[in-house]
Formats: structure tokens, C-alpha cells, sequence
């Protein structure tokens, strides 16, 4: 397929997905028609430009799916475990490019996990490649992320190089955003700590000292605003680089973010390749290419 052909193929993917929400009653056909022009050229979906414009959130739009066309929606998939040879069917690269998991084989189908389960072509071209009756499961692109780093970038059992022992501390409380950035973090050799809320990675960072800090902006008992900030005006861990994580990725969030002094700004579901690259930038810029001893 031409990429103008693909492009096209994808407005009219994202407009039937539009109407589909729009007969649910969850939104207006002129907030659809907004959604469409704030996501033109930002590569986002269209659920996740919905979800930034407060209409309502991507666990709605997979429950309206599966009720309008009458496919099971699944969750907390990443917390199961799946036998070697289904999760071979799916390479990580192609799982993280269409948002698919794949779940088990039964009485040769494949049950899929798909963000959108209207995407035929996955769906016709994965079944076809494996002689595989291919049956979608509607979940929420989080979910598929969680489930991708838990299982499909698993961490191999190996002994970690003297020159990745860097430790990258965790602040969120969403249990599944937590294990997807663990996944990808420790998949590099990196020593992982984990808190959920600001008041736990403030204790944390100041008796654990870790060379980085990821985390959620808003969280209960103390955000991640008021956390930085008191890691900033306390001399023994102004230094330490911290990364903001926030499901609110409009360019004005960031702008705000990186204002009020982050290192830099991620936004979320966090898309593995781009978390990595941005901790090792941030590790090198500060520290070099060693941790400091």
C-alpha cells in the first residue's frame, strides 16, 4: 500500500472508530470533529487526543467497542503468564507498532489483544501468516504496553556489565505504568527502585540517592510537582536528574514541565524505546559516560 493510500485507509480507520463512539453516546459528532483536527499531524490516536481534551478516557472507548461489536474486552492482561510459543507468534517490534498482544491458542485460534480491533489487516495478515483464525480481544493501549515490556522485552536472566550499574528510581502509582518502565529499564541492565507517590520517592531519593528519578506528575498523598520540588532545594539531591511522565502530552504540558526545571519530559503510555533513550541521555549529560563512584 502507497503511503497516501495508508494515510487515507487510516482517516477513514479513525473516522469509523468516531462514529462508533458517537452512536454510543459517549461523544458529539462536533467534539469528533475536533478531536480530528487537534490530531492531525501529532501521530497520536485519536482516543488519546480525546482522553487529553478531558471527553473521557481510553478504558471507554475500549468497553464501547467491545459491546458494539460484541468482542471480549480483557485487562490487567500483563499479570498473566503466557507459554514460549504464543508469545513468539509476535515479534516486540511489531507489537508495540499496532498495539497487539497475543494471548493463547485454543482449537487453532489465535485470541489477539488489540487497542483496535477493527484493524482488519493485523488481523487478516497475522492470521495468514501463521494458519491461525485470528479472534480480537478490545483493550486499552496501557495494558498492551505493560503486557509487551513484561513479556515480550522480558529480562534475560544475565549478569549486568560493570558499566550499567546505574539505579533509575520509579514514582507512579499506576501499578501497570510502573511495570512497563521496569521492564524496559532493567531489559538495559539498569537497577530499578520503585515508589508510589511523591512522599515515598522523596524518602527514597534521599536515603537511596539514585542517579535519575521518573515520575508520574500527579499522584495521591504528594504530586510529583511538590516531590521535585523538594528534591531541588535540598543540596544532597538537587543534582539528580528527574524526568516528568504525564498522560496530559500536549506541547503546552511540556512547555509547562520543563519550565519549572525538569531534565526533560515523557509522555504517557510510555513508549519503551523512547523511555531508554531519553534515561541515557539524561545519565550521560550528567554524569559522563561512568556513574560516579
Amino acid at each position: 500500500m502507497l503511503q497516501g493510500e495508508k494515510e487515507q485507509s487510516n482517516m477513514a480507520g479513525r473516522k469509523k472508530m468516531g462514529q462508533i463512539l458517537i452512536e454510543a453516546g459517549l461523544i458529539t459528532p462536533e467534539t469528533l470533529q475536533k478531536a480530528l483536527q487537534a490530531q492531525q499531524g501529532t501521530g497520536k490516536r485519536l482516543g488519546q487526543k480525546l482522553e487529553e481534551m478531558g471527553v473521557l478516557l481510553e478504558e471507554d472507548i475500549a468497553a464501547a467497542l467491545a459491546k458494539q461489536f460484541g468482542v471480549r474486552q480483557v485487562k490487567g492482561i500483563a499479570r498473566f503468564s503466557y507459554p514460549p510459543e504464543v508469545l513468539k507468534l509476535i515479534n516486540p517490534e511489531e507489537a508495540l507498532t499496532r498495539f497487539i498482544f497475543p494471548l493463547k491458542i485454543e482449537k487453532n485460534t489465535l485470541y489477539l489483544a488489540m487497542s483496535n480491533p477493527l484493524d482488519h489487516d493485523t488481523t487478516q495478515e497475522i492470521g495468514f501468516r501463521h494458519g491461525l483464525q485470528v479472534t480480537p480481544c478490545v483493550t486499552t493501549p496501557e495494558e498492551i504496553m505493560a503486557a509487551i515490556n513484561r513479556h515480550l522485552l522480558e529480562v534475560e536472566k544475565t549478569v549486568v556489565k560493570e558499566d550499567r550499574w546505574w539505579t533509575v528510581l520509579i514514582v507512579d502509582d499506576q501499578e501497570m505504568a510502573q511495570l512497563a518502565i521496569e521492564a524496559a529499564l532493567k531489559k538495559e541492565g539498569f537497577s530499578v527502585l520503585k515508589a508510589s507517590n511523591g512522599a515515598e520517592g522523596l524518602r527514597m531519593t534521599l536515603q537511596e540517592k539514585p542517579h535519575l528519578v521518573l515520575t508520574d506528575t500527579v499522584m495521591p498523598r504528594m504530586d510529583g510537582i511538590e516531590m521535585f520540588r523538594n528534591l531541588k532545594a535540598n543540596l544532597q539531591v538537587a543534582h539528580i536528574p528527574v524526568i516528568a511522565l504525564s498522560s496530559k502530552s500536549a506541547p503546552e504540558e511540556e512547555a509547562r514541565l520543563l519550565d519549572l526545571g525538569y531534565f526533560d519530559f515523557i509522555p504517557k503510555p510510555i513508549n519503551p524505546i523512547r523511555l531508554v533513550a531519553r534515561v541515557k541521555r539524561a545519565l550521560k549529560q550528567i554524569y559522563g559516560d561512568q556513574p560516579p563512584k
